[in-house]
């Protein structure tokens, strides 16, 4: 029996990971005022933003944070929807 990765990030592209923290702030406005690089806040898209983090190692880190953090929010809200 194969184990399964308790990383959230195994498996997951950063192309979903990007789409993924645009949908939960609503634009990449609201993305840019969370990680305030350029490829977010001047004339953004996914294509360009992708190009940038992939080779901008410690911009890909922070918006892998942005993504682990998103992830911990959305399930405490899920948990208070439940109670």
């Amino acid at each position: 029996m194969e184990e399964k990765s308790k990383d959230p990030l195994h498996g997951k592209r950063l192309d979903a990971i990007l789409e993924e923290l645009v949908e939960y702030y609503q634009g990449f406005e609201k993305l840019g005022e969370q990680i305030n690089i350029k490829c977010f806040t001047d004339n953004p898209s996914i294509s360009s933003s992708l190009k940038f983090l992939r080779k901008t190692p410690w911009a890909r880190a922070k918006v892998e944070s942005l993504y682990l953090f998103v992830l911990r929010q959305k399930k405490r809200d899920e948990g208070k929807k439940n109670r």
